[in-house]
């Protein structure tokens, strides 16, 4: 089954891309890559995975606090919408394998990762860890929802960078 279509809006007069009332911003993936590559040469790949890690988990937060007001969605129904619209915009193809919003745990596999694509398949090392803040965050959102607040941490358990699977497999769990 293909994925309804992403609902882009062009504002004609500043044009703003905006997807549900959110501003976008469509660049090359190699563009956002290298700039990802310059970051880690510069401040090495732990530095930069901390830095994303905040931001990417304050950003999931925010966008599903505003697309669970947009659909009238809470909970699992959020994450599992945010997994969705991030694969519907070229970042990978997400799919929940295993969630749990109220205890705070989920399982998340990752094929056709823009990080794997650009550094390859045999770059040795683990290379989708600006996606770690993000499902810390939205599974955050939706565990908020239920009345709960585990303070999570998610972990990339393998990653097709590596050169020993076909895909990415992702755990978020409390601290």
């Amino acid at each position: 089954m293909a994925d309804p279509e992403v609902p882009i809006a062009v504002d004609a007069e500043t044009g703003v891309w905006s997807v549900d009332g959110l501003p976008m911003i469509l660049v090359p993936r190699h563009f956002l890559v290298n700039n990802h590559k310059a970051i880690e040469a510069a401040i090495g790949v732990e530095a930069n995975a901390r830095l994303l890690h905040e931001a990417g988990r304050e950003s999931a937060y925010y966008w599903c606090e505003r697309e669970a007001a947009t659909h009238g969605i809470a909970g699992a129904d959020v994450f599992r919408h945010y997994m969705r619209r991030l694969s519907q915009r070229g970042w990978a193809r997400f799919t929940v394998l295993d969630l749990d919003a109220a205890a705070g745990t989920a399982r998340i596999r990752v094929d056709h990762s823009v990080f794997v694509a650009e550094y390859g398949r045999e770059a040795g090392r683990k290379v989708c860890y600006m996606f770690l803040g993000w499902f810390v965050g939205a599974l955050d959102y939706a565990g908020r929802g239920l009345g709960r607040d585990h303070g999570l941490r998610a972990a990339e358990v393998a990653c097709a960078a590596e050169g020993r699977s076909d895909h990415c497999l992702f755990e978020v769990v409390p601290r």
